[in-house]
């Protein structure tokens, strides 16, 4: 089957798990075509994010005036659908005008409609014959539109937590309801679209998970002793929690005086947390790693006794998937699909999001768990997480909701999945 990929951004270092997910389609037998509206190119370190940027159709690359005429010639040939499609723009343009977290007004709508006829012309010519969105804000709104300009009919996954920010102005019950199916990425994640979607609309909301390949995590490195060593991985913005990280080591630290951690990534509040790690006197207990391929993140996992996910807001990160991949129990905020996959005393600890204390209350619990007790939490969290997240498998419920086969002698619905 024919199918095609719309993100805005793409490939991107923090979206390993689209790439993963397209690849997991194609060894199923799907001829996959990936579009999307620009590329980070220039910022891309992993050798196979740079790969899957050249398979990748980036439409604002090929100039304003090239797509503004595929776009208008496709628009003259199917003017009804034109109406409706200019129409459902309007109408999002009407309920994001002024509101950041939203559609941007109807000027980026029209934008996006200019996009969609583009994404719609093409879809056509290449024969595809489903479009499956990432992210519920801008490429959901595109493979909307397309859709209602004669393109394939469409689909798309929910994350979070942007999407549950304005789901208003975003339309999510309209997208929703165009939509052939919707998945969101843990039961919190479904919880939160079933409060906006319509009733008879549930039916088409479904849980399939991000996946993780379970050949790259066939031998995994024991535990550092000493410590407690820490690593925590994720872009340096607000809503990742990392400046009250910073207060939650400076609260452990005076019992444990070679606590460690390395904090891999990047992003605008960098400049932020160093001042918070020299004014905490945490110069030689924090590393700024940067961001690192997938490679350098395995590595930081291997030489770590834990993964430390302090968040505020989430969807269900890929970090604490690959941390217990990796054999490695993970110390997490009790916010959205989170305590779904760490469960606390089993794989991990939970904490309250906001809580510095609690924070480093689990940071000493950490320093003193027996490294035996450590090692039988990290098989815990590596038995759990392929048992909920192997890329073939969620793959394969995906593909079922995208051609429609039964799984298990019934027809799949969001009970099932």
């Amino acid at each position: 089957m024919k199918i095609a990929y719309l993100v805005n951004t793409y490939p991107r270092a923090s979206h390993t798990f689209i790439r993963r997910e397209v690849q997991a389609l194609e060894r199923l037998g799907h001829q996959v075509h990936r579009f999307a509206m620009r590329s980070e190119r220039g910022s891309l370190i992993d050798p196979a994010d740079l790969a899957e940027d050249t398979r990748t159709e980036h439409v604002l690359q090929k100039g304003l005036l090239p797509v503004a005429w595929v776009a208008l010639c496709w628009c003259m040939a199917h003017p009804a659908k034109l109406a409706q499609a200019f129409a459902a723009a309007m109408r999002a343009g009407k309920r994001g005008a002024g509101q950041t977290a939203g559609t941007g007004g109807r000027l980026r709508q029209f934008v996006y409609l200019i996009e969609a006829a583009y994404v719609a012309q093409r879809c056509d010519a290449l024969g595809i014959q489903h479009l499956h969105a990432h992210f519920g804000t801008n490429s959901a709104a595109v493979a909307m539109l397309a859709h209602f300009l004669g393109g394939p009919r469409y689909s798309f996954t929910v994350h979070g937590p942007e999407e549950f920010d304005a789901p208003l102005a975003l339309m999510l019950d309209e997208k929703i309801h165009h939509a052939a199916f919707v998945v969101a990425i843990s039961s919190f994640g479904r919880s939160q679209l079933y409060r906006w979607a319509a009733l008879p609309d549930w039916k088409k909301l479904h849980v399939v998970h991000c996946g993780i390949e379970q050949e790259k995590f066939t031998a995994t490195s024991p535990l550092p002793s000493g410590g407690p060593h820490l690593v925590a991985i994720g872009r340096l913005a607000e809503q990742k929690g990392f400046s009250m990280l910073i207060e939650a080591l400076s609260l452990a630290l005076p019992l444990h005086p070679n606590l460690r951690l390395t904090l891999v990534g990047d992003g605008p509040l960098r400049p932020e947390i160093e001042a918070l790690i020299a004014t905490n006197g945490l110069s030689q207990n924090v590393i700024l790693a940067g961001w690192q391929d997938e490679a350098g993140v395995q590595a930081a996992l291997a030489a770590a006794q834990a993964l430390i996910l302090p968040s505020f807001a989430e969807g269900l990160p890929m970090v604490v998937m690959e941390a217990m991949a990796a054999n490695r129990p993970v110390i997490a905020t009790a916010i959205a699909g989170v305590p779904e996959l760490v469960v606390a005393g089993e794989t991990g600890w939970i904490v309250p999001a906001g809580d510095p204390l609690a924070l480093a209350e689990a940071i000493a619990a950490l320093a003193v768990t027996p490294p035996q007790t450590l090692a039988a939490m990290g098989q815990a969290a590596h038995d759990r997480v392929f048992e909920r997240h192997d890329v073939d498998i969620e793959a394969a419920k995906l593909t079922a909701l995208i051609t429609g086969e039964k799984v298990g002698g019934a027809k799949l619905s969001g009970a099932k999945v």
